[in-house]
């Protein structure tokens, strides 16, 4: 089954020229990050990672760009070393679960990089960050963002395919230079 793409609604059309508001996060390695800080950060929004079984909300392949999640952690882990040489210092993945259930998916994908938790919505509302709902949960609308000196420098929003959101990200990075 072909998932459906996602089209652009506009809603983070807003996102651009924004400053990252002073919170904290929790992360799968056990600290609590602030994405307004110097440097370069990328940072990719999915909505949800499947459990280990593979089991996927009811519905989930109708919604368009809710498949992918793992594929998209997986191309950013796989060209982590390549973001870090084009100016990223830090790289993040980001979902509203819980950070409890991110440490698996963290350990099982071998990601290099922690996975934030904004369980509480709190970045989503300060930022008003596109969201779904599904199966009573509120999840993210896959995005990501480039923040750099705590003011988000560019958005891709839709991502689609999730696979090669990394690449899109190395590209943009590269046409910097």
């Amino acid at each position: 089954m072909t998932t459906p793409a996602p089209q652009d609604d506009g809603a983070a059309s807003h996102l651009k020229g924004m400053a990252v508001p002073e919170l904290t996060l929790p992360a799968t390695d056990g600290t609590s990050v602030s994405l307004n800080q110097p440097g370069l950060t990328v940072i990719y929004a999915y909505p949800r990672t499947s459990p280990p079984d593979g089991a996927a909300l009811d519905g989930w392949d109708t919604i368009p760009g809710a498949r992918g999640c793992t594929p998209q952690s997986c191309a950013f882990r796989d060209h982590f070393a390549e973001l870090k040489q084009l100016g990223a210092s830090r790289v993040f993945g980001l979902s509203t679960q819980t950070t409890d259930y991110q440490k698996e998916a963290a350990e099982r994908l071998h990601l290099p990089f922690p996975l934030l938790s904004d369980s509480g919505l709190s970045l989503a509302d300060a930022l008003r960050l596109p969201t779904f709902d599904a199966a009573g949960l509120t999840l993210f609308k896959r995005l990501t963002m480039i923040i750099e000196n705590g003011r988000i420098a560019h958005v891709f929003y839709p991502v689609f395919p999730p696979e090669k959101n990394a690449h899109d990200v190395i590209d943009w990075l590269r046409s910097r230079t």
